[in-house]
């Protein structure tokens, strides 16, 4: 299904993704930093602890990378190529990938709270 529009609105923190036959859907850009592409494959066969700590990431930027997807940079100095099937894939099992991660997050002793609080001045 081919992604027509990608809206930020950093007040919410979220990215609405509309596609071609007008399904929309909205992801946060914590549900997005975490599970990053890049996040989602394992060392040596063993799986990696659930992405934490991300309950305040923003999404600074989304850059097109020609027929790739799209390039994500969150200010943590992540960043990651998503592809229009891979957000696809995520709009349509939002609900059911979001209790997976808030599962792992709980069986691991792991939090989605920032570490440091940071406020700007």
């Amino acid at each position: 299904m081919q992604l027509q529009q990608l809206n930020i609105d950093q007040a919410q923190g979220e990215l609405t993704l509309t596609f071609a036959d007008n399904f929309q859907q909205t992801l946060s850009f914590e549900f997005l930093r975490v599970y990053s592409p890049l996040e989602q494959t394992s060392v040596k066969g063993k799986p990696k602890p659930p992405v934490s700590h991300k309950k305040q990431v923003q999404l600074l930027a989304i850059e097109p990378v020609a027929k790739h997807g799209y390039r994500f940079i969150f200010d943590d100095q992540h960043s990651a190529i998503y592809s229009a099937l891979l957000l696809n894939e995520y709009a349509h099992n939002k609900n059911r990938l979001w209790q997976q991660y808030l599962d792992a997050l709980k069986l691991t002793g792991h939090s989605r709270e920032a570490m440091i609080d940071i406020k700007q001045v």
